[in-house]
């Protein structure tokens, strides 16, 4: 059980530390200054979230997220939402793709080797479909986690530990609304898609719990190492870089090389929640339907990594806003409903 939970939990973890999350440009979008509340809330929000969708696609045994968007919010509107997860998981890809590209840029290789790269290997993975995935976030993530915090741990010791936390200055706490509620539908798409995989309630449990601790200790270390370089954010493409300009030229390699792995693991949980959709559609191989969206996605990895992130992500924060309050008030309306 503690295995498979931990199987589930990376699964997790790597759906959302991708381009935007592992690379700061979105926790600087979300938080910054005032947000150590912001960032408490929102792993306690996102551990209730994981645990109710997980829990919902355990007892309906789901393959894809529809199943589970029509018990949250009923048949009706959940084709407007089916609709905009189909949009979120195909935009949100193409960020990671854009990512890829521009995360190779620092070892000098051109930014559309960088792209052709990242879609060979997810064409390649598919191959060997959800086994192929979940085995390579159990292997991939619990490294990054290690390197990412050294990294930060090491810089805040340099800076002399600057943590501050101070109850009257928390002003931006309904951060942890929207940031919550942006990272909602990738969940809902990929932990739909697994709902038959899980064997016991308590895998559901390590799962949450742990990576909603574990994200939320990276996200608040990593908002105040941010804030230490808050003056030379503007000039990255992607702010780790900022931090990383402290350190020798192979730590940015490795961090480099790490992100990458990173964006590759969340670019895949969003072309398998697409693929889980479709193929009931489609009689065709995983591989060949990842295929043929890659071939929609990279035209548009041309509108820039940063301003992807910065247009997208608010615009999706606060449009599941609606799916984010039914995920939460799913437990107590159930139970009325059960009752009655």
């Amino acid at each position: 059980m503690v295995t498979r939970g931990l199987k589930w939990m990376f699964l997790i973890i790597g759906t959302m530390i991708g381009a935007g999350y592992a690379s700061g440009r979105e926790l600087w979008q979300f938080f910054g200054s005032e947000s150590g509340l912001a960032i408490f809330l929102f792993s306690i929000l996102f551990i209730v979230c994981c645990t109710v969708i997980m829990t919902m696609s355990f007892e309906k045994r789901s393959s894809h997220y529809i199943p589970i968007l029509q018990e949250l919010m009923g048949k009706r509107i959940t084709k407007l939402y089916d609709m905009m997860i189909v949009l979120y998981l195909f935009s949100t890809t193409v960020i990671m793709l854009a990512g890829g590209g521009a995360t190779l840029e620092v070892i000098h290789l051109p930014y559309w080797g960088g792209v052709a790269i990242i879609c060979g290997l997810l064409i390649l993975l598919f191959i060997w479909g959800i086994q192929g995935m979940t085995s390579m976030n159990a292997f991939v993530i619990p490294i990054l986690i290690i390197c990412l915090l050294s990294i930060l741990i090491a810089f805040q010791y340099l800076q002399g530990f600057p943590i501050e936390f101070k109850l009257n200055e928390q002003g931006n706490w309904p951060a942890a609304l929207t940031f919550t509620a942006l990272n909602i539908l990738p969940l809902v798409a990929v932990l739909s898609a697994v709902g038959g995989e899980i064997k016991q309630k308590g895998e559901i449990y390590i799962a949450s719990i742990g990576s909603g601790v574990i994200l939320g200790s990276i996200s608040f270390l990593y908002n105040e190492s941010l804030l230490q370089v808050a003056g030379e954010i503007m000039l990255y493409e992607i702010p780790l870089f900022a931090i990383l300009k402290h350190y020798p030229y192979y730590m940015v390699i490795l961090m480099s090389g790490l992100l990458w792995v990173a964006i590759y693991t969340t670019a895949a949980s969003g072309l398998f929640g697409l693929i889980s959709r479709f193929k009931e559609y489609l009689n065709v191989s995983p591989w060949l339907l990842a295929f043929l969206l890659l071939l929609l996605m990279v035209p548009l990895t041309t509108f820039g990594f940063s301003n992807l992130i910065s247009v997208l992500y608010p615009l999706y924060g606060v449009l599941n806003l609606y799916v984010f309050a039914s995920i939460l008030l799913y437990p107590i309306l159930n139970k009325n409903v059960k009752k009655g």
